[in-house]
């Protein structure tokens, strides 16, 4: 499924496999441990994960330069993988090391595989997405609850069999909570009517409701900050443990056209022994019940049709879901016409 990076890249492919020239959130580390590889599918391109003798990660394209196999078939070779066809070595910045068929034959030297600047964060392997591949990677601001100190978070990933942008949408929908989660343990209260408003930020936007605060799923905030990301709040019984708000940041990952891969981290700002309290009680009652909350999320999404998008009425309380798809339409469309430029030189 590998493509040219900017041959193939048209409005409506960027649309629907996600946006280029940013971050995206692409496994859970310990999807590739120490020594392992992984064949993976995001962005609706075939990419082979492998971690080095060093802990360090590397994303390559999954193709080999010599004839097309694929390198996920290969064997590792500790900072490079061996191509299991004709046995050429390739490292992790995509350079031929090795031509062991033809040892001085032309190709070695030369970086002639796709390779993906990467990073690891809060349990997470991150990765740039360029248009142009020779360009260096734009900046990258991370969620603030994911690196503070005061912040203690879980990760849950999952993949959906439903377009991305639909579980991006969904997070900027808070009104489903009302109704889709209404017999979760922490979103059975508050009204089932709602006026909201979107506010401005310097990284994006906030999607709210004006007539209620903190008792419900009552705001969402959404964020671009080289990554995009959404912040929410849910309200928190005192049985659920010490500490503030519980908060979610939220990334969905375009695997293809059709598949998701969502990124939940729950989070609460709590330190000392409140935080040990904390983590014992999410691990052993209130996971469950969060999976419980986004089975019902996913079950909707992947029920829903193919052109769901296309026969709504749509009002008031999906002002948030507008926005979004106008921004990405937008950026889309800039993104092709980048990428018919770089295509043209």
């Amino acid at each position: 499924m590998n493509e040219s990076p900017t041959a193939t890249l048209t409005a409506d492919r960027i649309f629907t496999t996600g946006m280029r020239d940013q971050w995206h959130a692409i496994c859970p580390s310990d999807f590739v441990e120490r020594g392992g590889m992984r064949r993976i599918t995001r962005l609706g391109e075939d990419w082979l994960l492998y971690r080095q003798s060093d802990g360090t990660v590397r994303m390559l394209a999954d193709r080999c330069p010599h004839r097309g196999a694929p390198l996920s078939l290969g064997q590792h070779l500790g900072d490079r993988i061996a191509c299991r066809y004709h046995g050429i070595e390739v490292d992790g910045g995509g350079t031929v090391v090795a031509v062991p068929g033809m040892p001085g034959c032309n190709l070695e030297g030369k970086q002639l595989v796709r390779s993906l600047p990467v990073r690891e964060v809060a349990g997470a392997i991150l990765a740039w997405f360029g248009i142009d591949p020779a360009a260096e990677p734009g900046p990258l601001e991370l969620p603030g609850p994911l690196v503070d100190e005061d912040t203690a978070a879980f990760l849950c990933y999952a993949e959906w069999e439903s377009p991305w942008r639909w579980a991006m949408e969904n997070l900027l929908d808070p009104m489903h909570g009302a109704f889709l989660h209404r017999d979760s343990h922490t979103m059975f209260a508050g009204g089932t009517t709602a006026r909201f408003r979107i506010r401005e930020t310097d990284r994006g936007f906030f999607f709210e409701k004006t007539d209620q605060r903190g008792v419900n799923f009552d705001w969402v905030e959404f964020c671009r900050t080289g990554i995009d990301w959404v912040d929410l709040e849910i309200p928190y019984p005192p049985t659920a443990g010490p500490g503030g708000q519980f908060g979610i940041v939220g990334i969905g990952t375009p695997i293809d056209e059709h598949r998701t891969a969502v990124f939940f981290w729950r989070y609460r700002r709590v330190t000392g022994w409140e935080r040990d309290v904390w983590q014992f009680l999410y691990r052993t009652k209130l996971e469950e019940r969060h999976w419980h909350v986004l089975e019902q999320d996913r079950v909707m999404l992947e029920h829903m049709a193919a052109d769901a998008d296309q026969a709504e009425n749509l009002y008031q309380h999906d002002l948030g879901v507008l926005r979004l798809r106008r921004l990405y339409r937008a950026q889309a469309q800039e993104q092709a016409d980048k990428a018919e430029k770089l295509a043209a030189k």
